[in-house]
C-alpha cells in the first residue's frame, strides 16, 4: 500500500471509528454472526496463549479473547479506533493481557523483532481491504510459530441472500457490490479473494486446515427485518452454526471462516 493509499484508508477509518460499533458489531445480526467466530477462536486458542490480532477495530474481539484467558496483541491502522479501544479495554479492567498498537496491516513485518505468536486472528472483513494478502501471508508466516493457527473470517464474494434481498427492494447497487467490488463509500476498495484463491495465497507456508460460512442463515442485509423479529433471528442463528459448515451452502454465506496452519519450515 502507497504511502498515499494509508493515509487515506487511516483517515476514512478515523472518521468512521466513533460510530463504528452502532453500525455492525452492536447489531443483533453483528452479534450473531460474532458468537460464532468466537466460539471458533476459543477452540483454537486456549488460555495462555499469545496471539496477533489484525484489523482490530475498536478491540471488542481483544477484549473478548482477555476475558478467554488470551493474551492479544491488536493492530489497526486508525489511531482512533486504537484509543477507542483502550477505553474498552481499561473498562474491562484486563490491560495486562491486551496491548493495542496503530499499525497498518501491510506494515506487520516491523513486529518480527519481538517474540513469536501462538497464533493470529483478523474478524470481519479487515483483510478485505487489503489489496495484495500475499505480502501480509508472508509477514505473517515470520511471525508465527510452527504449527500456529491463524483464523481470518473475510467477506465472501458471492452471497445469494444478499443479492435477492436487494434485488427485492430495486437496488441493483447493492446485490451487485460483491461481484464488482463496489463498497458503499468510494474511499473504500473491496476485495473478495475466494476461498482456494486464499489457499493459494498463503501457500506453501501455511495450508487451509478447514473452513466455514458466518451467515448463511443470517447475512447483515437483514438486520431491519429481525428487529421486529428477535425470537425468528434466534433460531436462524441456531440454523446458521449447522448449515455453514455443510458443503455448498457454507459457500453462500456473509463471511466464510477460514482456519489456516503455519506449515513448519
Amino acid at each position: 500500500m502507497s504511502a498515499l493509499s494509508t493515509r487515506s484508508s487511516e483517515t476514512y477509518w478515523n472518521n468512521v471509528a466513533e460510530t463504528y460499533d452502532q453500525v455492525f458489531p452492536h447489531t443483533l445480526v453483528g452479534r450473531a454472526q460474532r458468537d460464532i467466530v468466537w466460539q471458533e477462536l476459543e477452540r483454537v486458542f486456549q488460555p495462555g496463549r499469545r496471539v496477533l490480532e489484525l484489523n482490530c477495530g475498536t478491540g471488542i474481539d481483544a477484549v473478548h479473547l482477555a476475558e478467554w484467558g488470551v493474551t492479544v496483541l491488536a493492530c489497526d491502522i486508525s489511531p482512533r479506533m486504537i484509543e477507542i479501544a483502550w477505553q474498552r479495554l481499561r473498562s474491562a479492567g484486563l490491560e495486562g493481557l491486551v496491548e493495542f498498537r496503530a499499525l497498518p496491516t501491510e506494515e506487520i513485518a516491523v513486529l518480527e523483532g519481538e517474540s513469536s505468536f501462538d497464533g493470529a486472528f483478523s474478524n470481519f472483513s479487515g483483510l478485505n481491504h487489503v489489496r495484495d494478502l500475499s505480502v501480509v501471508a508472508r509477514n505473517l508466516a515470520r511471525l508465527l510459530k510452527p504449527g500456529a493457527r491463524a483464523v481470518l473470517c473475510m467477506a465472501a464474494r458471492f452471497v445469494p441472500s444478499e443479492m435477492a434481498w436487494y434485488l427485492a427492494q430495486g437496488n441493483l447497487h447493492k446485490a451487485m457490490r460483491r461481484l464488482t467490488r463496489l463498497s458503499d463509500d468510494d474511499r473504500l476498495k473491496v476485495y473478495y479473494p475466494s476461498v482456494g484463491a486464499m489457499g493459494r495465497i498463503f501457500a506453501p507456508e501455511f495450508r487451509l486446515r478447514e473452513w466455514k460460512g458466518v451467515g448463511v442463515m443470517v447475512p447483515s442485509c437483514i438486520e431491519h427485518a429481525v428487529r421486529r423479529y428477535p425470537r425468528v433471528l434466534n433460531g436462524l442463528a441456531r440454523a446458521d452454526r449447522w448449515l455453514g459448515c455443510v458443503p455448498g451452502l457454507r459457500g453462500m454465506a456473509d463471511c466464510v471462516l477460514l482456519q489456516f496452519e503455519r506449515i513448519d519450515g
